[in-house]
């Protein structure tokens, strides 16, 4: 396994919320869970896990009447995005590499079962 592969990062949820979040200063907690197209429970629960492992800040607050919140990227949640994003890249290129080059182990491969 790559070294710069983060499984805790992997998670699809999380990985969401972290590629969301990449380009941004502040991203509002709404805009999350609609861009994800997850509840608000979901969302919070992976917010709160990579809160946990100081991937990402979150920020409460109140707008005249209404709750919110924002979450933004850490330095730590940004370098390990980036180096999770490396990690796939690679994995992508040798998977490419690997298709283009011709099959050397079992040139007539038995047919496989229909089923």
């Amino acid at each position: 396994m790559d070294p710069l592969f983060d499984e805790f990062l992997h998670v699809p949820a999380r990985l969401s919320v972290v590629a969301l979040l990449a380009p941004a200063d502040w991203v509002d907690f709404a805009f999350l869970r609609d861009s994800i197209g997850t509840s608000d429970s979901a969302l919070s629960k992976q917010v709160s896990a990579l809160a946990a492992a100081g991937y990402v800040e979150v920020r409460k607050g109140q707008d005249k009447r209404t709750r919110r919140t924002s979450v933004r990227l850490t330095p730590t949640g940004r370098d390990a995005f980036q180096r999770h994003a490396a990690a796939l890249e690679r994995i992508v290129a040798l998977a490419k590499t690997s298709a283009e080059q011709p099959a050397h182990d079992n040139p007539d491969p038995a047919p496989r079962p229909q089923t």
